[in-house]
């Protein structure tokens, strides 16, 4: 019995396990040094500083997802505050 487990282990260890490397582009992203809102920022605190948005879509979902689209990037929001600002492809 043993013998079978050492046997076992014995190939388990000597097996080489290798991986294919892919690389793939990074798409070419607006400025990253641009000002936009950052994650908490209240959905009235946005709009006093970058003013009103292009376009808003939503409410969606449970809980309510809105975005909003400014030149050069969009600015999501649970209920009221921002959770992530996403940079548009230039």
């Amino acid at each position: 019995m043993y013998r079978y487990i050492i046997a076992g282990l014995t190939l388990l260890l000597s097996t080489t396990l290798t991986a294919d490397e892919l690389k793939m582009p990074i798409g070419t992203q607006g400025d990253r040094d641009m000002q936009r809102p950052v994650n908490g920022m209240a959905k009235q605190s946005v709009e006093d500083r970058y003013g009103a948005p292009e376009m808003i879509k939503g409410p969606v979902g449970d809980p309510p997802i809105t975005i909003w689209k400014y030149n050069g990037y969009s600015v999501y929001f649970e209920y009221d505050r921002v959770i992530h600002t996403v940079l548009h492809k230039s």
